[in-house]
């Protein structure tokens, strides 16, 4: 059986992964991949302890879903911003996005 501290040191590395690239990246669809990023890091979490704690009603899993559901509405209005900003910005780089100056 797979130790809980590899499960956590895992979603800790993808969790600062998400992070570094959502700080970093110049692109408005790189940055919403680190933010899955991020809502992956913590759905490893919810499962990993849920089962190494021995929950019986798999409220982790239930957890879980809920949190790639919500994951999966963000990036569909997501989505939508990108495309909108692009009809009206002609750009996807977060430095040519000045639409508040207009």
């Amino acid at each position: 059986m797979i130790p809980l501290e590899y499960f956590t040191l895992l979603s800790a590395f993808l969790f600062c992964v998400g992070i570094y690239g959502a700080l970093t990246r110049r692109n408005v669809i790189g940055i919403l991949i680190s933010i899955e990023l991020i809502l992956n890091a913590a759905n490893i979490n919810l499962v990993a302890f849920n089962k190494y704690l021995g929950t019986k009603d798999a409220l982790g899993q239930i957890f879980s879903l809920f949190v790639i559901a919500i994951a999966a509405a963000a990036s569909v209005v997501g989505l939508v911003l990108i495309i909108a900003i692009y009809r009206n910005a002609k750009t996807l780089f977060t430095d040519g996005l000045t639409l508040m100056k207009d």
